[in-house]
């Protein structure tokens, strides 16, 4: 269920992104695109995540505020950079890029891509880690991550 909620909610980030952000209008709009997003959803974020959060709270259970900092941590000084860093990767190649030219992608998008994540993830995960049962934090996390979704999509799709 998380992962067909991750492949949705990719897909909405997406048209959002080519609507609001790139301004292409319905008869612009590029389907496949969209399509792309959701399969990258369903097939990398929502499982990726979705196991994230199980291994975090094997690694450090309970929900006390403290947990929920050390969890914080964790979540964006170590698997948010290399997350982040693969998501780019994996979207090059969906959509095509050589090595090279998804390598020059990465290295062009990938700090200012990190940089706006630590604006918004640290204090999201918080609430996520201290409020929010383990079994809902992928559809939580998911759910904020509409805009964040719609940036990652502009970010990724843009030449």
């Amino acid at each position: 269920w998380a992962v067909l909620v991750a492949g949705a909610l990719m897909g909405a980030g997406d048209v959002i992104a080519q609507q609001l952000v790139e301004q292409r209008g319905l008869h612009g709009h590029h389907g496949p695109r969209t399509l792309k997003m959701m399969a990258i959803g369903v097939c990398f974020v929502g499982p990726i995540v979705g196991n994230w959060y199980r291994i975090l709270d094997w690694l450090i259970p309970g929900n006390t505020k403290v947990v929920a900092v050390k969890k914080m941590v964790l979540d964006q000084g170590g698997f948010a950079p290399c997350f982040l860093g693969c998501f780019l990767a994996v979207t090059g190649a969906v959509n095509g890029l050589s090595v090279q030219d998804n390598w020059s992608k990465i290295q062009q998008d990938y700090m200012d891509a990190l940089m706006t994540n630590y604006c918004i993830w640290p204090p999201v995960q918080m609430a996520n880690f201290y409020f929010v049962p383990l079994q809902h934090r992928l559809a939580v996390v998911q759910c904020v991550a509409i805009v964040w979704n719609c940036y990652l999509s502009w970010k990724a799709n843009r030449l």
